[in-house]
C-alpha cells in the first residue's frame, strides 16, 4: 500500500504539541517526525492540529436513531448506519455503542429487550465491511429491572463487549435523588398522569428491593465472562465508590457529587463525565457540575453521551480552562483507551492504530477538516 503521509501539522503528542510530519503505513503509524516534508502526494495540513482519533465511551446517540421517536421503531440498518456516519463526521473512530440490558415488561414505565437483537445487527454490518469506524459494545446493565439475568445470558467473549456499566435507576437516589428532576423526564416522555408516576415509582422501588442484590452479583460475574471492564453509574456517596472499588471498577460514569469523585479518586477509579454537563456549566439533573471537577482534577476522561459533536468541543473547552491541550485531548483519546483496556490506540505514536483527526480552530470553536479510521478517510 501506499503510505499515507500529513506534513505541516501541529501534531498532538502525549505531553506536549510538535510541528512535523506523520506518516502511516499499512493502517498503522509508521512514524512521527519534527519537521515538514517535500514527498510527492504529501497531505499538506496547512499548520493545523493533528489529534488521534476520538474514543466514545458511553454513547446514547444509536438508541436516538433506533427510536427518533417515541414508540417509533426505525429500521435497524438505516439507523446503524447513521449513527456510525455520524460519529465519523465529529471526530470519534472508536466508540463502545451503550445498549440497556434490563427490561421491566409490566406497568406504565415498561420497556423491551432489544441489545442482543441490535449488537448482532451492528456485528454483521461490521462483517460487511460497511461501518466507517471501530464499535464495540457497552452493556448497561440495569439492576432496577425484571430480565437482566437472561438478558445479559445471551452475550459471550466474543461479542465485543469491551464495558459493562451497573445502573440503578431506582427513584429517590443516585441520578434521581430528587424525583421531581425523574418527573419532568419520565411523565413528559410517556405521558403519564399523577397517578400513573406514583404507580412507576412504587414499582421501580419494589424491583430494587427484589432483585438489586441478585442482579448486581451476576452483572458482574457476566462482564467477568466477557473479559469486559466494569463501571459504575452514578456514584453519589463514598459508600457507592467503596461498593465500585470492591468489585474492581476502574471507571465510574457520572459520579453526581463531589464527594463521589473524590472518593473514586482515592480508590484508583477513573472519573467520567457528560460533556453537555461541561458545556452548559452544570447538569440537566441538578447534580455536579463536571467543570467544578476539572478544575480540582478530579476529570479524567469525558463522554458525548447525548450530542457526539460535543466530544471534540469539550476537549478544547478544557484545553482553555487547563491552559494545556494534550492534556486536555488526552480526556477524549488516551484516557478512555487506557480505562477500556485498548492498547492500540488512543495516542499519536508509531505502532498504534492510524486513527486520526485533523481539526482548526474558528473563533474558538473547534472545526474537524479530516477524519481517518486505521489510516482510510471516513470524514
Amino acid at each position: 500500500m501506499t503510505d499515507l503521509i500529513f506534513t505541516n501539522a501541529q501534531i498532538v503528542l502525549a505531553d506536549e504539541v510538535i510541528r512535523g510530519s506523520v506518516t502511516i503505513r499499512d493502517g498503522r503509524i509508521a512514524s512521527v517526525d519534527h519537521g515538514a516534508t517535500a514527498v510527492p502526494g504529501a497531505v499538506d495540513v496547512a499548520g493545523d492540529l493533528l489529534i488521534p482519533g476520538l474514543i466514545e465511551l458511553h454513547t446514547d446517540n444509536l438508541e436516538r436513531h433506533l427510536e427518533p421517536r417515541p414508540n417509533v421503531d426505525w429500521p435497524h440498518a438505516a439507523a446503524i448506519l447513521a449513527h456510525d456516519g455520524e460519529l465519523a463526521s465529529v471526530g470519534i473512530t472508536t466508540v463502545f455503542d451503550a445498549l440497556r440490558v434490563g427490561s421491566i415488561h409490566t406497568g406504565k414505565g415498561r420497556y423491551e429487550k432489544y441489545a442482543r437483537k441490535v449488537a448482532s445487527e451492528i456485528f454483521a454490518m461490521r462483517q460487511m465491511g460497511a461501518l466507517r469506524i471501530s464499535h464495540f459494545v457497552h452493556l448497561r446493565a440495569e439492576i432496577c429491572s425484571e430480565t437482566l439475568v437472561e438478558e445479559m445470558e445471551e452475550f459471550g467473549p466474543d461479542d465485543r463487549v469491551g464495558i459493562v456499566s451497573l445502573m440503578d435507576h431506582t427513584p429517590g437516589q443516585r441520578q434521581f435523588r430528587d424525583i421531581s428532576k425523574l418527573k419532568q423526564y419520565v411523565a413528559k416522555k410517556r405521558s403519564m398522569t399523577d397517578d400513573e408516576f406514583d404507580a412507576h415509582v412504587s414499582h421501580l422501588k419494589s424491583l430494587q428491593a427484589n432483585n438489586a442484590d441478585l442482579h448486581e452479583a451476576e452483572a458482574v460475574a457476566h462482564a467477568r465472562r466477557y473479559g469486559a471492564v466494569l463501571a459504575s453509574h452514578d456514584d453519589t456517596t463514598a459508600q457507592h465508590v467503596a461498593v465500585s472499588a470492591a468489585h474492581g471498577m476502574g471507571l465510574a460514569e457520572f459520579p453526581t457529587t463531589f464527594e463521589a469523585a473524590e472518593a473514586c479518586h482515592a480508590n484508583g477509579i477513573q472519573v467520567m463525565m457528560g460533556a453537555p454537563n461541561l458545556i452548559r456549566g452544570g447538569s440537566h439533573s441538578g447534580n455536579v457540575a463536571a467543570h467544578e471537577l476539572a478544575e480540582a482534577g478530579l476529570l479524567d476522561i469525558v463522554s458525548s453521551d447525548y450530542v457526539p459533536s460535543a466530544l471534540m468541543t469539550s476537549a478544547f473547552l478544557l484545553a482553555d480552562l487547563w491552559d494545556n491541550l494534550p492534556r486536555a485531548i488526552a480526556t477524549v483519546t488516551a484516557n478512555p483507551a487506557r480505562a477500556a483496556n485498548l492498547t492500540d490506540r488512543g495516542r499519536i505514536a508509531a505502532g498504534l492504530h492510524g486513527d486520526l483527526v485533523r481539526v482548526g480552530r474558528v473563533q474558538g470553536t473547534p472545526v474537524v477538516r479530516g477524519v481517518w479510521s486505521h489510516g482510510k478517510q471516513v470524514g
